[in-house]
Protein backbone atom coordinates (compact mmCIF):
# COMPACT_ATOMS: atom_id res chain seq x y z
CA UNK A 1 0.00 0.00 0.00
CA UNK A 2 1.44 3.38 -1.10
CA UNK A 3 1.55 6.22 1.42
CA UNK A 4 0.67 9.72 0.06
CA UNK A 5 2.55 12.58 1.72
CA UNK A 6 1.50 16.28 1.65
CA UNK A 7 3.49 19.44 2.28
CA UNK A 8 4.71 20.01 5.77
CA UNK A 9 3.84 23.21 7.64
CA UNK A 10 7.40 24.44 7.19
CA UNK A 11 7.24 23.90 3.43
CA UNK A 12 3.91 25.74 3.23
CA UNK A 13 5.31 28.66 5.19
CA UNK A 14 8.35 28.84 2.93
CA UNK A 15 6.12 28.74 -0.19
CA UNK A 16 3.90 31.49 1.17
CA UNK A 17 6.94 33.62 1.99
CA UNK A 18 8.38 33.15 -1.49
CA UNK A 19 4.96 33.92 -3.04
CA UNK A 20 4.53 37.06 -0.95
CA UNK A 21 8.00 38.20 -1.95
CA UNK A 22 7.24 37.69 -5.63
CA UNK A 23 3.87 39.47 -5.25
CA UNK A 24 5.52 42.40 -3.47
CA UNK A 25 8.05 42.66 -6.27
CA UNK A 26 5.33 42.62 -8.94
CA UNK A 27 3.29 45.21 -7.04
CA UNK A 28 6.39 47.41 -6.60
CA UNK A 29 7.05 47.29 -10.35
CA UNK A 30 3.37 48.00 -11.07
CA UNK A 31 3.25 51.00 -8.72
CA UNK A 32 6.51 52.33 -10.14
CA UNK A 33 5.25 51.98 -13.71
CA UNK A 34 1.95 53.65 -12.78
CA UNK A 35 3.79 56.56 -11.15
CA UNK A 36 6.12 56.91 -14.13
CA UNK A 37 3.16 56.78 -16.53
CA UNK A 38 1.32 59.45 -14.52
CA UNK A 39 4.38 61.72 -14.49
CA UNK A 40 5.01 61.17 -18.20
CA UNK A 41 1.37 61.92 -18.99
CA UNK A 42 1.51 65.08 -16.87
CA UNK A 43 4.68 66.32 -18.57
CA UNK A 44 3.23 65.43 -21.97
CA UNK A 45 0.15 67.52 -21.17
CA UNK A 46 2.34 70.43 -20.04
CA UNK A 47 4.45 70.21 -23.20
CA UNK A 48 1.40 70.10 -25.46
CA UNK A 49 -0.44 72.97 -23.77
CA UNK A 50 2.63 75.18 -23.41
CA UNK A 51 3.83 74.72 -26.98
CA UNK A 52 0.35 75.25 -28.41
CA UNK A 53 -0.06 78.50 -26.48
CA UNK A 54 3.42 79.68 -27.50
CA UNK A 55 2.78 78.86 -31.17
CA UNK A 56 -0.57 80.64 -31.09
CA UNK A 57 0.93 83.84 -29.68
CA UNK A 58 3.95 83.65 -32.00
CA UNK A 59 1.76 83.19 -35.08
CA UNK A 60 -0.34 86.24 -34.23
CA UNK A 61 2.57 88.51 -33.33
CA UNK A 62 4.43 87.64 -36.54
CA UNK A 63 1.44 88.99 -38.48
CA UNK A 64 0.71 92.02 -36.31
CA UNK A 65 0.29 95.24 -38.33
CA UNK A 66 -0.25 93.38 -41.63
CA UNK A 67 -2.70 95.35 -43.79
CA UNK A 68 -2.90 93.46 -47.04
CA UNK A 69 -2.00 95.52 -50.12
CA UNK A 70 -1.61 98.78 -48.22
CA UNK A 71 2.05 99.87 -48.10
CA UNK A 72 2.00 102.85 -45.73
CA UNK A 73 1.53 103.46 -42.03
CA UNK A 74 -1.96 102.33 -41.04
CA UNK A 75 -3.95 105.15 -39.41
CA UNK A 76 -7.10 107.20 -39.89
CA UNK A 77 -5.54 109.26 -42.70
CA UNK A 78 -5.07 106.08 -44.76
CA UNK A 79 -8.77 105.20 -44.44
CA UNK A 80 -10.22 107.98 -46.58
CA UNK A 81 -11.05 109.81 -43.35
CA UNK A 82 -13.97 107.42 -42.67
CA UNK A 83 -14.42 106.40 -39.01
CA UNK A 84 -15.95 102.94 -38.64
CA UNK A 85 -18.41 102.65 -35.76
CA UNK A 86 -17.06 100.59 -32.86
CA UNK A 87 -18.23 96.98 -32.53
CA UNK A 88 -20.31 95.83 -29.58
CA UNK A 89 -18.25 95.14 -26.45
CA UNK A 90 -15.24 96.95 -27.90
CA UNK A 91 -11.88 96.42 -26.19
CA UNK A 92 -10.20 99.79 -25.66
CA UNK A 93 -6.59 99.95 -24.48
CA UNK A 94 -4.78 102.99 -23.14
CA UNK A 95 -4.18 105.92 -25.45
CA UNK A 96 -6.56 108.05 -27.50
CA UNK A 97 -6.28 105.76 -30.54
CA UNK A 98 -6.32 102.24 -29.15
CA UNK A 99 -9.78 100.82 -29.81
CA UNK A 100 -10.59 98.19 -32.44
CA UNK A 101 -10.60 100.80 -35.24
CA UNK A 102 -8.74 104.10 -35.73
CA UNK A 103 -10.87 106.90 -34.30
CA UNK A 104 -8.52 109.89 -34.25
CA UNK A 105 -5.66 111.45 -36.17
CA UNK A 106 -2.18 110.27 -35.31
CA UNK A 107 -0.59 106.93 -34.51
CA UNK A 108 -2.97 103.95 -34.33
CA UNK A 109 -1.82 101.36 -31.77
CA UNK A 110 -1.83 97.98 -33.50
CA UNK A 111 0.16 96.43 -30.64
CA UNK A 112 -0.34 97.20 -26.98
CA UNK A 113 0.01 95.40 -23.67
CA UNK A 114 -0.44 95.80 -19.95
CA UNK A 115 0.40 93.85 -16.79
CA UNK A 116 -2.66 93.13 -14.65
CA UNK A 117 -2.72 94.36 -11.06
CA UNK A 118 -5.23 93.73 -8.31
CA UNK A 119 -6.84 97.16 -8.70
CA UNK A 120 -8.01 96.51 -12.27
CA UNK A 121 -8.53 93.03 -13.68
CA UNK A 122 -10.51 94.33 -16.69
CA UNK A 123 -8.35 97.16 -18.05
CA UNK A 124 -9.81 97.02 -21.58
CA UNK A 125 -13.41 97.07 -20.37
CA UNK A 126 -14.54 94.03 -22.39
CA UNK A 127 -13.95 90.98 -20.19
CA UNK A 128 -16.89 89.11 -18.66
CA UNK A 129 -17.26 89.56 -14.90
CA UNK A 130 -16.89 85.78 -14.53
CA UNK A 131 -13.53 85.82 -16.32
CA UNK A 132 -11.33 88.59 -14.90
CA UNK A 133 -7.66 88.71 -15.87
CA UNK A 134 -5.15 87.01 -13.56
CA UNK A 135 -3.04 89.36 -11.45
CA UNK A 136 0.63 89.75 -12.49
CA UNK A 137 -0.01 88.12 -15.87
CA UNK A 138 0.01 90.20 -19.08
CA UNK A 139 -2.65 91.18 -21.59
CA UNK A 140 -1.70 91.73 -25.21
CA UNK A 141 -3.73 93.43 -27.94
CA UNK A 142 -3.00 92.71 -31.64
CA UNK A 143 -4.61 94.20 -34.76
CA UNK A 144 -4.17 93.13 -38.37
CA UNK A 145 -5.98 91.60 -41.34
CA UNK A 146 -6.06 87.88 -41.99
CA UNK A 147 -3.67 86.50 -44.58
CA UNK A 148 -5.85 85.79 -47.62
CA UNK A 149 -8.08 88.28 -49.46
CA UNK A 150 -11.77 87.41 -49.90
CA UNK A 151 -14.22 88.04 -52.72
CA UNK A 152 -17.05 90.52 -52.23
CA UNK A 153 -19.52 87.66 -52.74
CA UNK A 154 -17.95 85.83 -49.77
CA UNK A 155 -18.19 88.69 -47.29
CA UNK A 156 -19.74 87.50 -43.99
CA UNK A 157 -22.49 89.57 -42.33
CA UNK A 158 -20.83 88.97 -38.93
CA UNK A 159 -17.34 90.19 -39.81
CA UNK A 160 -15.52 93.45 -40.47
CA UNK A 161 -13.33 93.96 -43.53
CA UNK A 162 -10.65 96.23 -44.91
CA UNK A 163 -10.88 97.16 -48.59
CA UNK A 164 -7.55 98.57 -49.68
CA UNK A 165 -5.13 99.19 -52.51
CA UNK A 166 -1.49 100.23 -52.06
CA UNK A 167 -2.36 103.83 -51.21
CA UNK A 168 -5.48 103.93 -49.08
CA UNK A 169 -8.41 101.91 -47.85
CA UNK A 170 -11.60 101.76 -45.84
CA UNK A 171 -12.96 99.51 -43.08
CA UNK A 172 -16.53 98.33 -43.50
CA UNK A 173 -19.07 96.15 -41.72
CA UNK A 174 -19.89 92.97 -43.65
CA UNK A 175 -23.49 93.32 -42.51
CA UNK A 176 -23.74 96.94 -43.70
CA UNK A 177 -25.83 98.17 -46.60
CA UNK A 178 -23.19 99.24 -49.14
CA UNK A 179 -19.49 98.37 -49.13
CA UNK A 180 -17.02 101.05 -50.26
CA UNK A 181 -15.67 101.30 -53.80
CA UNK A 182 -11.90 101.64 -54.20
CA UNK A 183 -10.06 101.19 -57.50
CA UNK A 184 -7.63 98.26 -57.86
CA UNK A 185 -8.43 97.02 -54.37
CA UNK A 186 -8.82 93.74 -52.55
CA UNK A 187 -10.86 92.83 -49.46
CA UNK A 188 -9.29 91.40 -46.31
CA UNK A 189 -10.95 90.27 -43.08
CA UNK A 190 -10.11 92.74 -40.29
CA UNK A 191 -9.12 91.14 -37.00
CA UNK A 192 -8.52 92.31 -33.43
CA UNK A 193 -7.17 89.73 -30.97
CA UNK A 194 -6.82 89.94 -27.20
CA UNK A 195 -4.95 87.34 -25.13
CA UNK A 196 -5.02 87.05 -21.35
CA UNK A 197 -5.13 84.46 -18.54
CA UNK A 198 -8.09 83.84 -16.27
CA UNK A 199 -9.11 81.09 -13.83
CA UNK A 200 -12.15 78.89 -14.29
CA UNK A 201 -13.75 76.38 -11.94
CA UNK A 202 -13.60 72.70 -12.87
CA UNK A 203 -15.22 70.80 -10.02
CA UNK A 204 -13.44 71.80 -6.83
CA UNK A 205 -10.32 72.99 -8.69
CA UNK A 206 -9.42 76.38 -10.15
CA UNK A 207 -7.85 75.87 -13.57
CA UNK A 208 -5.87 78.66 -15.30
CA UNK A 209 -6.94 79.19 -18.90
CA UNK A 210 -5.57 81.21 -21.81
CA UNK A 211 -8.42 83.30 -23.24
CA UNK A 212 -8.63 84.71 -26.75
CA UNK A 213 -10.81 87.63 -27.69
CA UNK A 214 -11.57 87.98 -31.39
CA UNK A 215 -13.63 90.26 -33.57
CA UNK A 216 -16.81 88.94 -35.19
CA UNK A 217 -19.68 91.45 -35.23
CA UNK A 218 -18.60 92.14 -31.65
CA UNK A 219 -15.62 91.26 -29.45
CA UNK A 220 -16.20 87.72 -28.20
CA UNK A 221 -14.05 85.63 -25.85
CA UNK A 222 -13.43 81.92 -25.53
CA UNK A 223 -10.86 79.69 -23.76
CA UNK A 224 -8.22 78.33 -26.14
CA UNK A 225 -5.71 76.45 -23.92
CA UNK A 226 -6.19 74.97 -20.43
CA UNK A 227 -3.38 75.03 -17.90
CA UNK A 228 -1.71 78.30 -18.93
CA UNK A 229 -0.96 80.06 -15.65
CA UNK A 230 1.00 83.14 -16.75
CA UNK A 231 1.89 84.94 -19.95
CA UNK A 232 4.36 87.79 -20.11
CA UNK A 233 5.83 89.90 -22.88
CA UNK A 234 9.04 91.91 -23.08
CA UNK A 235 9.02 94.41 -25.94
CA UNK A 236 12.24 94.83 -27.93
CA UNK A 237 12.64 98.54 -28.66
CA UNK A 238 14.98 100.13 -31.18
CA UNK A 239 15.74 103.67 -29.97
CA UNK A 240 18.77 104.31 -32.19
CA UNK A 241 17.19 103.76 -35.59
CA UNK A 242 19.70 101.08 -36.64
CA UNK A 243 17.17 98.23 -36.82
CA UNK A 244 18.54 96.47 -33.73
CA UNK A 245 16.97 96.03 -30.29
CA UNK A 246 18.49 98.37 -27.71
CA UNK A 247 16.55 96.94 -24.77
CA UNK A 248 13.67 94.66 -23.87
CA UNK A 249 11.04 96.50 -21.86
CA UNK A 250 8.09 95.20 -19.83
CA UNK A 251 4.54 96.39 -20.44
CA UNK A 252 4.61 98.47 -17.24
CA UNK A 253 7.78 100.25 -18.37
CA UNK A 254 6.28 100.77 -21.83
CA UNK A 255 3.19 102.36 -20.30
CA UNK A 256 5.33 104.62 -18.11
CA UNK A 257 6.60 106.12 -21.38
CA UNK A 258 3.71 105.75 -23.88
CA UNK A 259 5.83 107.15 -26.73
CA UNK A 260 7.29 103.65 -27.03
CA UNK A 261 3.89 102.37 -28.21
CA UNK A 262 3.48 105.22 -30.67
CA UNK A 263 6.87 104.92 -32.40
CA UNK A 264 7.67 108.44 -31.21
CA UNK A 265 10.78 110.08 -29.78
CA UNK A 266 10.99 108.94 -26.17
CA UNK A 267 12.42 112.20 -24.83
CA UNK A 268 12.76 115.83 -25.81
CA UNK A 269 16.43 115.31 -26.62
CA UNK A 270 16.01 112.06 -28.60
CA UNK A 271 17.27 112.41 -32.16
CA UNK A 272 15.31 109.45 -33.61
CA UNK A 273 11.92 107.87 -33.01
CA UNK A 274 11.60 104.53 -31.24
CA UNK A 275 10.22 101.38 -32.80
CA UNK A 276 9.07 98.03 -31.39
CA UNK A 277 10.79 95.46 -33.58
CA UNK A 278 10.69 92.28 -31.48
CA UNK A 279 8.79 90.67 -28.61
CA UNK A 280 9.94 88.05 -26.11
CA UNK A 281 7.10 85.73 -25.08
CA UNK A 282 7.04 83.78 -21.80
CA UNK A 283 4.39 81.12 -21.19
CA UNK A 284 4.12 79.25 -17.87
CA UNK A 285 2.10 76.04 -18.21
CA UNK A 286 0.68 74.34 -15.10
CA UNK A 287 -0.81 70.88 -14.70
CA UNK A 288 -4.59 70.92 -14.45
CA UNK A 289 -4.69 68.61 -11.41
CA UNK A 290 -2.32 68.58 -8.39
CA UNK A 291 -0.04 65.66 -7.56
CA UNK A 292 0.02 65.21 -3.78
CA UNK A 293 3.24 63.19 -4.05
CA UNK A 294 5.02 66.15 -5.66
CA UNK A 295 6.02 69.43 -4.03
CA UNK A 296 6.82 72.48 -6.15
CA UNK A 297 8.67 75.36 -4.49
CA UNK A 298 10.42 76.65 -7.62
CA UNK A 299 10.89 80.23 -8.74
CA UNK A 300 10.18 80.86 -12.42
CA UNK A 301 11.68 83.82 -14.27
CA UNK A 302 9.37 85.37 -16.87
CA UNK A 303 11.31 88.36 -18.17
CA UNK A 304 11.55 90.79 -15.27
CA UNK A 305 9.03 88.79 -13.19
CA UNK A 306 10.08 86.29 -10.53
CA UNK A 307 7.15 83.98 -9.85
CA UNK A 308 7.56 81.73 -6.78
CA UNK A 309 5.14 78.90 -6.01
CA UNK A 310 4.54 76.52 -3.10
CA UNK A 311 2.03 73.83 -4.03
CA UNK A 312 1.64 70.40 -5.64
CA UNK A 313 1.31 71.39 -9.30
CA UNK A 314 3.86 70.60 -11.98
CA UNK A 315 4.93 73.44 -14.28
CA UNK A 316 7.01 74.07 -17.39
CA UNK A 317 8.22 77.46 -18.64
CA UNK A 318 8.37 78.19 -22.37
CA UNK A 319 9.83 81.20 -24.15
CA UNK A 320 10.39 82.50 -27.67
CA UNK A 321 11.52 85.70 -29.37
CA UNK A 322 9.45 87.02 -32.27
CA UNK A 323 10.75 89.50 -34.83
CA UNK A 324 8.04 91.94 -35.91
CA UNK A 325 8.79 92.10 -39.62
CA UNK A 326 5.83 94.41 -40.34
CA UNK A 327 7.25 96.98 -37.88
CA UNK A 328 10.68 97.27 -39.51
CA UNK A 329 9.59 99.53 -42.36
CA UNK A 330 6.63 101.87 -42.81
CA UNK A 331 6.51 101.78 -46.60
CA UNK A 332 7.63 99.29 -49.23
CA UNK A 333 8.66 101.23 -52.37
CA UNK A 334 7.67 99.30 -55.50
CA UNK A 335 11.22 99.38 -56.85
CA UNK A 336 12.42 97.40 -53.81
CA UNK A 337 9.94 94.60 -54.27
CA UNK A 338 11.32 91.32 -55.64
CA UNK A 339 10.47 90.42 -59.21
CA UNK A 340 7.69 87.87 -59.68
Amino acid sequence: MNRIKGFTVVELLISLAVGLGLLAGVLSVFVGMKTTTSETSSFGELQENGRFALNLLTHDLLRQDFWGDYTGTFDLSSLNGVVQAAPTNDCVGQGINNATFPVAAGHFRTLWGITVDSSNTNPLGCFANANPAKEDSDIVQIKRVLGDPVLLADVDDERYYLMTNIGHGEIFDGGGATPPTIDNSQIWEYQHHIYYVTEQSQGSDKVPVLMQGRLTDSMVFSPVVDGIEMIRFMYGVDTSGNGMVNSYISADEMNNNPDYWDNAATSATASVTSSIIAVKIYVLARSVLPDNKYSNTNTYHLGNLEYTVDDNYRRLLFSATVTLFNARIDSWPPQNLPAI
